[in-house]
């Protein structure tokens, strides 16, 4: 399709004003956009190191979990590569502003003044040559006019020939000028883009890079990571035993189960036959379920120590008797010892309730033991000032340290004097 010259003319002046309003006008965006971009990827790299620091912390609580040591290495482990491809990830966008921002401001800059320079001349070389045309059909058309009704007509004929021949090679040349104007124009025009595909495709071949090795490294931890948590209700055969040997009865008691009593461990020893048979048939059944702990049960777990039994007393009367007096002493005195009963003081309040074969008491209340053994944390006895019987927990009482009290309620002797 042929095109007139002067339409040829004004394509190529359309497209030197394009790149110059249009193309450069755009780069100049492109280039703050750019370090916008920049800043944002720098901005996520450092909140995503941030992030994942913060998740390593949270996997090294596990670090003395017996069940959850394994899945806080896995975090560790997630924490640590996820940071080093946010350290690659850097490095590309550092090539970003190197091959792209850092090039295009350069050509930028540049570009605008080559241009402006390149229009200019085809413009005045192209006004140039039209002049030069324009004259010369202007000198043709006035020896036409005197060769008209001249007696001389041959010498006409040959001027205007040669002016013929200059409008011809005239205009021929500024078709080609307008021609080769017009090519090198969108040759100008095509490079400006091919230059900005160029720099993409190398920034893009590295992006290319970067995502190929973050999928081979992930591929490569990934199954082992989603294994370690595939099961959360898995325990370590270590913990799976520990657990089962709690269930089985008669291995080691949990913390907080009531302990019996001093006193009652040393009666069970020496036997249950020192209280008296009879109160056996009248002793209720014992609360069905283990007796509820006091808050502070540990506190008195260490056994309070035993009051000085009227043996030691005999004992030290009977020194120097004869082996015996000293026999019988000890005799006697084991005798009393047996069939004294054990009192507790309660050092916590307790309200049966609805309860009948519950015993209610204050803080401080002395109660006589009337069942030697503990059954399931509960003791069975008689409150001495309500003269109640009744169940209640062991661990709302200690044992009664007798000589104790009496020493702590002795009057003292007053000097009248």
């Amino acid at each position: 399709m042929s095109r007139d010259p002067e339409e040829v003319n004004k394509l190529t002046e359309n497209t030197y004003k394009n790149v110059m309003e249009q193309f450069n006008p755009g780069l100049r965006n492109l280039i703050n956009l750019g370090k916008n971009y920049e800043k944002a990827v720098n901005g996520m790299v450092v909140a995503g190191r941030a992030y994942y620091d913060s998740l390593a912390k949270i996997g090294d609580i596990s670090a003395d979990s017996p069940v959850s040591k394994e899945l806080g290495q896995v975090l560790v482990e997630i924490s640590r590569t996820h940071k080093k491809l946010n350290d690659s990830l850097e490095e590309s966008f550092k090539k970003f502003h190197k091959e792209i921002i850092s090039e295009l401001e350069k050509k930028t800059d540049l570009d605008v003044k080559y241009m402006t320079a390149t229009l200019k001349r085809y413009q005045t070389e192209h006004r140039s040559k039209l002049d030069s045309l324009e004259k010369s059909q202007a000198e043709l058309k006035k020896i036409r006019r005197k060769s008209q009704g001249a007696r001389n007509v041959m010498k006409y004929e040959h001027k205007e020939m040669e002016y013929l021949e200059t409008v011809s090679s005239r205009q021929s040349d500024i078709q080609r000028f307008i021609a080769e104007g017009c090519r090198e124009a969108l040759l100008e025009e095509k490079r400006r883009f091919c230059f900005l595909v160029d720099k993409h495709c190398s920034f893009t071949q590295h992006m290319h890079f970067y995502h190929v090795q973050c999928a081979d490294f992930l591929k490569s931890k990934l199954p082992g990571w989603e294994e370690i948590c595939s099961d959360a209700t898995k325990v370590p055969e270590k913990v799976r035993m520990m657990i089962d040997e709690i269930r089985t009865p008669g291995s080691t008691p949990v913390s907080g189960t009531p302990q019996p009593s001093p006193m009652v461990k040393r009666n069970t020893l020496i036997g249950n036959d020192f209280y008296p048979q009879e109160n056996a048939s009248k002793v209720p059944p014992a609360p069905t379920g283990r007796a509820y702990t006091s808050p502070l049960v540990d506190m008195f777990n260490n056994p309070a120590a035993a009051p000085k039994a009227p043996s030691e007393k005999l004992n030290h009367s009977a020194e120097n008797s004869d082996d015996a007096s000293l026999s019988r002493s000890t005799s006697v005195a084991t005798g009393l010892n047996i069939m004294k009963r054990q009192k507790v003081k309660t050092i916590f309040p307790h309200t049966a309730g609805s309860n009948k074969t519950l015993l209610s008491f204050a803080q401080g209340d002395v109660i006589t033991l009337l069942v030697a053994e503990e059954k399931d944390g509960w003791l069975y006895g008689e409150h001495d000032t309500t003269r109640l019987k009744g169940w209640f927990p062991s661990s709302y009482t200690r044992p009664l340290d007798e000589s104790a009290e009496e020493k702590a309620f002795a009057p003292v002797p007053r000097n009248l004097t």
